[in-house]
């Protein structure tokens, strides 16, 4: 697959473990499985926008995902199981981390985004791999997803907990953003009125 010039250091993590309770309280609709107009599901086409640019794209599901974890694998994305997926987002991202210790930095990206353009995710790349500790995307000043980290906070984020994510190291140190005319890092898919507005 050809891919948009960026960091070949730089890992994709996308989280895919998340229980989706918000869009399917019964949990017999996957959000991530929904078919988009293009004919792939929503986290085909997340992955796909991760592997346009990155080499290397770690996906992690959650124990019994098997249909979610083909579709991943199927579009390129290297699947790992989060056991302990339920604790909240947090584990999943150290999961990925841990998988990928060597890597010199992450794009982490959120498996129900899948409106993120490539070229979003190569900025942002480009950003960790010139120096930014962490590089966040911001469409009309506000900050989006997916978010890159070099190695400098590789300990604060193996130590993350619960389902806060990474967005609390956002506050606490520095954020190099990186402008975007990209509406899809503030579009995520949790409920499905979301789902149908980005396919209306």
């Amino acid at each position: 697959m050809s891919t948009i010039s960026s960091s070949p250091s730089c890992t994709g993590l996308l989280l895919a473990a998340g229980s989706g309770s918000r869009f399917d309280p019964d949990g017999v609709q996957n959000k991530l499985l929904q078919v988009l107009p293009d004919g792939r599901s929503v986290a085909a086409t997340s992955a796909a926008n991760l592997l346009a640019v990155l080499s290397r794209v770690v996906a992690i599901v959650r124990p019994g995902a098997a249909t979610l974890a083909q579709e991943l694998a199927e579009a390129g994305c290297e699947v790992i199981v989060c056991e302990d997926a339920a604790a909240g987002m947090a584990s999943s991202l150290v999961r990925g981390l841990t998988h990928t210790i060597a890597s010199n930095g992450w794009v982490i990206a959120l498996a129900d985004m899948p409106l993120v353009q490539p070229a979003t995710i190569a900025a942002l790349a480009t950003a960790v791999a010139q120096g930014a500790d962490i590089a966040a995307p911001t469409f009309h000043g506000l900050h989006g997803n997916p978010v890159g980290f070099a190695r400098t906070h590789l300990a604060y984020l193996l130590k993350l907990t619960g389902d806060e994510g990474a967005r609390s190291l956002l506050q606490k140190f520095f954020v190099t953003e990186v402008v975007v005319e990209d509406a899809g890092v503030r579009r995520d898919i949790d409920t499905p009125s979301d789902l149908q507005r980005i396919t209306a």
